[in-house]
């Protein structure tokens, strides 16, 4: 059994080493030709095919965990739930139903795999719960392989009892690893624009959730409108777009103090900020005339350096994973279109050839797609291609939908999506989250407080 103590930082829970009494009880994948009792398992391996388990969900059982106490077993059963729930919502997994178990109670040091096999699971989740006097809780999980009859994962955490649910996304996180052969994203958080108020009239907050749109709040009044948030890949930081004394600008929001900085002193309005890979730059858009041009700024010593002046509107930028090039979408050639750049500036080349107006471009994670908004004649559409342009796919197409986000684990795009109104005073009207899958598949509602837009996916806690 591996265990971690997690401390509350910046960003949250990090793991902060092996305490001396831990025991190493997990079993490396390729350490598992042979089951517990020695004999052979026939060679399966527990790692499923992302693409096998879209058309084939893993049946997985999560069993609510054991408590140390009956004081605590709604604590253990909800770090259950919020296991259950995570794995269901990515569409790879399907939790067996706690109707069809056969076992309900503590499984010992070795669950009855028989058991669990007549109900057609293959992989079991059990952990326990133990809570301290001093406000911190250790929660033990294990992750079994259910047809050779083998255990994958052994973990425990120990943190303060208000921290359960990053511990319950943690270890989802493992789970999904463990499985599927990729990171997980459950332990992220969400940055969004939330909209309250009549149309024409919207107040527009900043706000921060859980993926599971859990412990939302706003981090903005609304006495400025703000736009376009962005998470910096390494700090507990946000740069978005604020109207702030009606002068639009882009500004950093530091989440720890709530304190907020403008990125760059420009005469013209700045807008879509997009941070670097490395998170020494920002990178957006500055007016000038009736065109646009994207320029860098460095966040330690704020020298400005000015990317592109094709006197078009060049906008929407953001970097490979590498940080060795930038996407855009400009009207340079007469049409708004997505162009590839290097990340100096220079060398554009044009990406989208198909039918509409290309916007709002970002790079998956992985480095392997754009994900972008298409406006056509049919209305609009959230879609992926290749960084060369080719292998376009449409997504998903609505009256209105804009504004893609990648997963960290570029597995999920996440956009927001309006409907129309019903007459001229925008009754009707409503803006809302939707998350995809990058095929295509298990399409989303993302549950907000109140209408939202322009979300933003943050990266795995370090």
């Amino acid at each position: 059994m591996s265990e971690s103590s997690l401390v509350l930082s910046r960003r949250g829970l990090i793991a902060a080493g092996l305490t001396g009494s831990a025991t190493l009880l997990a079993t490396p994948f390729s350490a598992r030709s042979q089951a517990p009792g020695g004999g052979p398992t026939g060679g399966r391996s527990a790692v499923i095919d992302v693409n096998r388990a879209r058309t084939d969900p893993i049946p997985v059982a999560v069993l609510d965990f054991a408590a140390a106490g009956g004081e605590n077993s709604r604590l253990a059963s909800n770090i259950a739930q919020v296991i259950n729930n995570n794995l269901a919502r990515s569409g790879l997994f399907r939790p067996v139903s706690p109707s069809a178990f056969l076992q309900s109670g503590p499984v010992g040091d070795t669950p009855n795999f028989q058991d669990w096999r007549a109900i057609g699971a293959q992989a079991l989740v059990t952990g326990k719960v133990d809570v301290a006097g001093s406000g911190q809780v250790r929660v033990e999980f294990r992750l079994w392989d259910v047809l050779p009859a083998q255990q994958i994962q052994g973990t425990a955490y120990t943190t303060g009892v208000g921290n359960w649910r990053r511990i319950a996304h943690i270890i989802s996180d493992m789970i999904y690893e463990r499985l599927l052969g990729e990171k997980g994203y459950f332990d992220t958080r969400i940055v969004y624009i939330a909209g309250t108020g009549p149309r024409d009239r919207r107040v527009k907050r900043l706000a921060i959730m859980d993926q599971d749109s859990e412990n939302n709040r706003f981090l903005t009044d609304g006495s400025w409108a703000a736009l376009t948030p962005r998470f910096h890949p390494t700090r507990d930081q946000i740069a978005f777009m604020s109207y702030t004394n009606n002068r639009p600008r882009v500004f950093a929001f530091d989440l720890g103090s709530s304190r907020q900085q403008v990125l760059g002193e420009f005469d013209g309005m700045t807008f879509a900020p997009r941070f670097a890979p490395d998170g020494d730059n920002v990178i957006m858009s500055v007016t000038h005339g009736g065109g646009s041009d994207i320029v860098a700024v460095h966040l330690g010593s704020r020298r400005e350096r000015r990317l592109t002046s094709s006197g078009s509107i060049d906008t929407s930028p953001c970097y490979n994973p590498e940080g060795t090039q930038i996407v855009f979408n400009s009207d340079r050639g007469g049409d708004q279109q997505l162009y590839v750049m290097d990340a100096g500036g220079g060398g554009a080349r044009r990406i989208s050839f198909g039918s509409g107006r290309y916007a709002t471009p970002v790079w998956s994670p992985r480095g392997d797609l754009i994900a972008f908004t298409r406006l056509g004649r049919s209305g609009f559409a959230i879609g992926v291609m290749r960084p060369d342009g080719s292998g376009e796919r449409i997504l998903s197409e609505s009256f209105a939908v804009e504004g893609p986000t990648f997963a960290p684990n570029g597995r999920v795009l996440m956009f927001w999506r309006e409907s129309p109104a019903r007459d001229s005073r925008g009754n009707g009207f409503s803006s809302r989250l939707v998350s995809i899958d990058i095929t295509g598949f298990n399409e989303r509602p993302v549950t907000t407080p109140t209408d939202a837009s322009d979300p933003a996916w943050s990266p795995l806690a370090a």
